[in-house]
């Protein structure tokens, strides 16, 4: 957008520069070539008044005076002939140069002269005029001047350099005023972007500026703020609704543990599939609060972390790998001799590593798990994978949501990959699933930083 919007202005910026020095331009050497052309034609204009009056009287002594006095100040020919073109004065040309017999032609036969070309800043030589002598039909010669163009020509170049140095500067104004108007404009958009990314990160409030820019953006940086708040207070609502509501529950389900446990040496016969099916349901529902609490828990973490906390412990993943897969029996084969330290705290890794050999010991068969290093992307990953019945592609994009359950009926509260996924996530991990040959999860996690 930053590109577009300073093409657009810097285009007609440059389109009202030129706008404004091109028409200037072409005056100012307009109106320098019509200088040069009112001055000889005055001077003409002289040359022919003496030679008329030269014919008048027979003297030509003012006239060859005047001529000799012009060449010698200007440096510029003339010549005065009479009607059958016999020079009457003359300095710096001849009435007999090839060149001059047109134009003589022309003014003897009382012809306008061509116009004369603008001069420019490249125009070189010279220009010849001529005019005749005499009035009416009656002409009893001509005048002719050869004037150079050399000196109006530098008049146009210095003018022409004033002018491109001033429609310079104002270029450059005008790239300075549109840059900062740019900057004016993009400057609280950027913000907004960066603090809508925030919010998809996870930063808990994140506000932007808005005190800069146009009254809608400013406007539109208020609501934004309003919105991150309203998100965060909602997120935070969520998850106190979570948290109380297991701690809460905690109480009276250890009572209820408590009485069914003290119940159970006195069930009669008759009772004891009842109080079987009892205990059966307490237990899922420990497990539920439990799974809730560790949800929550994961959901605090990945915030905390978005928003910029502390940065997590290292843990040594093919120790811990080993560790877990040892509880739940499960071998791990070629575990890396190098530490492959990952940057998620032990305990959270553990659960990670708990949920998914839990999943693949209860719903598969054969279980394995391998684990790795890539140093290059800078990413370590353990994967548990299981020969089991697997999952469908659509059961695969369900398998992390909340409460979400397989079709095999084991028990289970739904919550375990959930709770893995957002601890994974948490440590700006992934936890990808896959379904060839059974069921594949796998972890990946940023290694330990290099220095």
């Amino acid at each position: 957008m930053r590109r577009r919007l300073l093409l657009v202005l810097l285009s007609f910026s440059a389109a009202a520069v030129a706008a404004f020095a091109v028409p200037l331009l072409s005056a100012t050497a307009a109106e320098r070539t019509q200088r040069f052309v009112l001055t000889r034609t005055a001077d003409l204009d002289r040359f022919a008044a003496l030679a008329q009056q030269a014919d008048t009287t027979g003297d030509s002594a003012a006239l060859v005076d005047e001529v000799a006095a012009y060449v010698q100040l200007y440096g510029e020919p003339v010549v005065v002939v009479d009607a059958r073109r016999q020079p009457v004065a003359q300095a710096g040309l001849t009435s007999a140069d090839p060149a001059l017999a047109r134009v003589l032609d022309a003014a003897l036969r009382n012809q306008p002269a061509p116009p004369v070309a603008t001069v420019l800043p490249w125009s070189s030589g010279d220009v010849v005029f001529a005019r005749p002598v005499g009035t009416g039909t009656r002409v009893a010669g001509a005048v002719v001047l050869r004037a150079s163009v050399e000196r109006a020509a530098a008049d146009v170049t210095t003018r022409w350099l004033l002018i491109l140095g001033g429609a310079l500067a104002a270029a450059v104004v005008s790239i300075l005023l549109v840059l900062a108007v740019t900057r004016w404009l993009l400057k609280p958009l950027a913000e907004l972007a960066v603090g809508v990314r925030a919010v998809a990160a996870g930063e808990r409030r994140a506000h932007v500026a808005g005190s800069s820019g146009p009254p809608e953006v400013r406007e539109l940086s208020e609501s934004f703020n309003r919105m991150s708040d309203a998100v965060t207070e909602a997120a935070d609502q969520q998850r106190r609704l979570i948290a109380d509501a297991s701690h809460q529950l905690r109480n009276p389900m250890a009572a209820l543990r408590l009485r069914m446990d003290t119940l159970s040496g006195q069930v009669k016969p008759e009772g004891l599939r009842a109080y079987t099916a009892g205990v059966a349901e307490i237990e899922r529902l420990e497990s539920l609060l439990d799974g809730l609490l560790a949800l929550a828990s994961a959901e605090s973490a990945a915030t905390e972390v978005a928003a910029g906390g502390r940065e997590p412990e290292l843990t040594d993943l093919g120790a811990l790998a080993v560790d877990r897969a040892g509880f739940w029996q499960v071998p791990v084969p070629g575990t890396p001799t190098l530490p492959v330290l990952v940057r998620c705290p032990e305990s959270d890794l553990a659960q990670v590593l708990d949920v998914l050999l839990d999943n693949a010991v209860k719903y598969g068969g054969a279980v394995r798990v391998s684990l790795g290093a890539d140093r290059s992307a800078g990413v370590g990953w353990v994967e548990v994978h299981d020969d089991g019945p697997g999952l469908t592609a659509e059961e695969l994009t369900l398998a992390t949501s909340r409460f979400w359950r397989g079709r095999s009926g084991k028990p289970g509260t739904g919550l375990g990959l959930a709770i893995a996924d957002q601890l994974a996530r948490a440590r700006q991990g992934v936890l990808a699933l896959s379904s060839v040959d059974g069921f594949t999860a796998r972890v990946t996690l940023p290694l330990e930083p290099t220095l």
